[in-house]
């Protein structure tokens, strides 16, 4: 796997599913997430990180966090205004709208493909 960048692509799960992806790999964009918003088509994914807060957010969000091999390791809606539980074998966190995971069959144990714009693979089957 190569390294991370700030950038997009596609998040694919385990059911074919392919959904719209912003990848925040700098300290600016890891610490901007998804504030300031009042949605999201698709979701962001947040690399190496095992917490989140939802302070300052507009709207509810599901929080998937993802071991190093992207695969689920605990799914959970969070309200604006809280602080969520650090995982301690957590290393990405991808946030959507709360409801949206469910829809994309993310739950744990799932695995999930990561394809940046970028040409970084990561996840099942990766090419390279």
């Amino acid at each position: 796997m190569g390294k991370w960048a700030d950038g997009t692509g596609t998040l694919a799960t385990e059911s074919g599913r392919e959904v719209p992806l912003e990848v925040a790999a700098s300290y600016r964009a890891r610490r901007r997430g998804l504030l300031g918003r009042d949605g999201m088509a698709g979701a962001l994914l947040i690399v190496r990180t095992n917490s989140v807060h939802t302070f300052g957010m507009r709207f509810p969000i599901d929080v998937a966090y993802l071991d190093g091999s992207l695969t689920v390791r605990s799914v959970v809606t969070m309200r604006p205004g809280r602080l969520g539980m650090i995982r301690p074998r957590g290393r990405h966190v991808l946030e959507a709208e709360a409801g949206a995971m469910e829809g994309w069959g993310l739950r744990p144990g799932v695995r999930v493909r990561v394809e940046t714009d970028s040409g970084l693979t990561a996840g099942p089957n990766r090419a390279g």
